[in-house]
This record gives structure tokens, sequence and C-alpha cells, in this order.
């Protein structure tokens, strides 16, 4: 799909978004009823005689909007329409770009067909000269999203730490980013034996992957933190057979942060960031880390594991600790993970669980989130959770000793792992029912959805 911005309109063809008051004042009421059409969200109705294509709005807020944007991308693929227009002004041409883009969105790497439709969409407005920093930004933006989609979306025989290595290798070279990957051996002169203990049982050796985008006048550092689990078999306390269908998802943490820097880059912002990633496969062998082993940590601490299939926050803890004396100061330091089912649970599937100390950090993450057309949920912290990660034989233990709050104890499980002086710069995101998709919702299509990114990169754009 190929989308401009023009004055000037080269079709007749048109998409229209129209509101219920709309559809009651509209000419074309009567044809639209017959049909079927009612004018609410992820609803739409071509009338091809006509040559126009009409989405249903709630209302014209941005978010509406990029919903709308991805149902008429999605309609758009099913006809044969080859040029189509679209009127935008200065508060729709960033969420419906962003719309389309992500609407259109098609993973069809493995597929011996592929679908070579071609249709231009034309954005028209007599200001697009004045729209064309909105249009690049939100392009920006919505294709770095759906760069961290393809990466999520390809099998585990593609993409294991190696080439999840190389993947950012190439990043970097493209965009002019620092680039430090640290293999089996560097990993052992550093003790990460967290890390080192959860890949053990793979042919593929864990990496540590550390991109750097450090313009010249930073005004503030960034420190972004992803699990990168390319494929997570629950190792010897082996996850159910369907359990493990979609476990390539694990490293939707590692690929967010891949397109957070990415966005930030090709923006130009002035804010300094850092992308740490754990990029290990969690795999089953006579070599494999076992419950009941008792691993010590990057930080010194001990860690009892009575589950090898929480070993996503074993990987996060010994990056985020070598993340914090790599970049010794820092205004901000996020992680990402698809840490736990729980959060799931506590929150649906469609929202991100955010855990950390700073309340007004949160609100601020919550405010851009929500600008950015992305859900997020606060799940606090508490004394009583944290007990039961207590361990009678290390200093802490991997997974909890009561099974509820599971998403929380987690956080708390990391939250070990932070220096006292970067409590209230950290926050933890739980991205386990936002990052992957088997049913299509809002501007995601079916697979990986890129959560996070977008989110991110208006929260750095606001620094």
């Amino acid at each position: 799909m190929n989308i401009k911005l023009t004055e000037k309109s080269s079709t007749k063809t048109e998409i229209r978004f129209i509101t219920p008051d709309e559809l009651e004042k509209s000419r074309y009421k009567k044809l639209l009823e017959s049909a079927g059409f009612e004018a609410k969200e992820e609803s739409s109705c071509f009338l091809y005689e006509k040559e126009k294509l009409f989405v249903g709005l709630d209302d014209k807020t941005p978010n509406s909007l990029r919903t709308a944007a991805a149902v008429a991308a999605r309609a758009l693929k099913k006809a044969n329409f080859k040029t189509v227009a679209l009127s935008v002004n200065e508060k729709s041409i960033k969420p419906v770009t962003e719309g389309l883009i992500l609407g259109a969105y098609e993973f069809d790497k493995y597929k011996s067909e592929k679908n070579d439709k071609k249709i231009t969409i034309e954005l028209v407005s007599k200001k697009a000269s004045e729209l064309k920093p909105l249009f690049k930004e939100a392009k920006i933006i919505a294709e770095s999203t759906c760069f961290t989609r393809d990466i999520v979306n390809t099998a585990p025989d593609d993409i294991h730490p190696g080439t999840f290595a190389k993947i950012a290798k190439k990043l970097a070279k493209e965009n002019g980013l620092a680039c430090t990957i640290l293999e089996e051996k560097e990993l052992k002169k550093e003790s990460c034996n967290a890390i080192l203990a959860v890949g053990r049982a793979s042919v593929h050796a864990p990496r540590l992957i550390h991109l750097a985008y450090q313009p010249k006048n930073a005004k503030k550092r960034v420190v972004l933190v992803g699990k990168g689990l390319t494929y997570d078999s629950g190792g010897l306390s082996l996850k159910p057979a369907t359990s493990m269908v979609t476990m390539k998802m694990d490293k939707a943490g590692a690929s967010a942060v891949l397109g957070m820097i990415k966005a930030v880059s090709e923006l130009q912002l002035d804010v300094e960031v850092h992308a740490f990633i754990g990029a290990v496969e969690n795999m089953i062998g006579g070599n494999a880390y076992k419950p009941d082993d008792v691993l010590t940590s990057r930080s010194g601490k001990t860690i009892e594991v009575r589950n090898t299939d929480a070993e996503g926050r074993l990987v996060l803890a010994d990056v985020l600790d070598y993340a914090q004396d790599t970049i010794k100061e820092c205004d901000y330091l996020f992680d990402f993970a698809t840490l736990t089912g729980a959060c799931m649970v506590a929150l649906g599937q469609y929202t991100t669980g955010v855990m950390g100390h700073s309340s007004r950090l949160k609100h601020s993450i919550g405010k851009a989130a929500s600008n950015a057309g992305e859900l997020t949920g606060s799940l606090p912290f508490n004394k009583h959770l944290r007990k039961l990660l207590k361990s009678e034989i290390a200093d802490i233990c991997n997974i909890a000793s009561k099974p509820y709050g599971g998403a929380i104890t987690a956080g708390l499980f990391l939250d070990a792992f932070i220096k006292e002086e970067n409590k209230q710069k950290w926050l933890h995101f739980d991205i386990a029912g936002t990052a992957y998709t088997e049913s299509p919702w809002d501007v995601n299509n079916y697979g990986a959805t890129g959560a996070g990114v977008r989110m991110m990169s208006e929260f750095v754009k606001s620094l």
C-alpha cells in the first residue's frame, strides 16, 4: 500500500469517515442503511457504484480516527480500487497515517503466493506542505512498529540469538547507532550467570546486545531493556504443547526496544537512548538448568530456581544490572517483557501492565500511551507480595510461593536488581497480553502488534 500526501486528488474514489450524527444527515443514508451499515467503530461499507468506502466512527478523537483508518486499510485490501482519496487536516493526519500503515500490515514471508495488489491512498489537504512534518513523523513511528512486528512474527528457526544480533547490527549500520554485542566468552567475563544458565541447553549461545543513539545536544538519557527469548520451551519445566505455539513472541520485548530506538533515531530527537537486549533461547537437554539450581547473578545476588519457565526475569536480572553499570547516570530506565500470563488475567489482553515506584512517572507514561493509542494499567507493588519471593537457601526465589499476583511478584523480582539511585527512574512493562494477538483488534492484525513502540516514541518525543 502506497500512501502519499497531496494537495489535489487524482481520483473520484474516496474514503469517508462518518459518525452516527453525520449518517443521519448524509445523502447516502438510505443506501447505507439498506446495506446494513451502522456508523459505529470497526464498521465499513462499500458503495461501489458511488466509488465510496464509508467507515464508521464513534467520534473524531485521534484514537477513533486511527482505528477507522486501519479498518479502511483492511477493507481496501479486499477491493480492486487502485487509487483512493481521503481528506485530512492537521488533527487527523497523524492518526490516519498510522492507522493506514498498521491496518495494511501483513506478514507473508512464508507464503508462496503473495498479495500483490497495489493500492495508492492519497491523503488530500490544501495545506499538504504544512502537514509534511506530521506525515513523516507518523510514517516513521508506524513503520518502526511494523519493523518490530516482522521480527516477532519470524519463525524461531530463523531468529535465534545469533541472527537477532545480526538484525541489531544491521539496524545500527543503517541508522548510525553504536553497537556492542557480548557473546558467550564476554558474558562469562561479565558473570552473567543467569543468562548463561537459561541459554546453555540451546545450540545457539546467548547474546547481550547494546545499541546507542547519541545526538550531540541530548536533553535527556533513556535506557531501554528488552527480554529477547527467541524461543521459550519452558526448559525442564516444559510448557504444554498448546502453550508452546506462539512462543516465538517471547522476543517481543527485545523487538520492541529495537523498534523504539529505530523510531527515535529516525525522528532525530534530542534524547540519548540506549537499548539493551538479552537474546536467549530456553531449551531442554542434558545440560539444561534445573529447578533447585541456585544461580549467582551478575549483581552477586543468588537466585533459587523453582521453575525454569520463569526464565525471562532471570535474563532481565543480568541485563538490567549490566545496563545500570554501563550507563551510570540516566533519567529513565524502562524494561519491556512478555513476562507473565498473570498480567493478562489481571488486565486482559489489550492492556500493558506498568509497575514501578514513581506514581508521577507512571502517570506520564499513561498519558503518552493514551496519546499514542495504546492502553496501560498500573499494578501496585506491596510488601506482602514481596515476602512471597523469599528463599530459604538463596537471596531470592525466581517464582512466588503462592500463585496469586503473579505479574506483580515478577515485577518485584526485577525490582530486587534495580539500584537504589534508579528506583524512582525505573518502570517495568509487562506486554505478555498486548504483544501478540490471534484475533485482529483495533490497528492490530493477526500476529505481533509492536506493543510499546508507539507509546515510547510518544513519551521520548515529549521530553
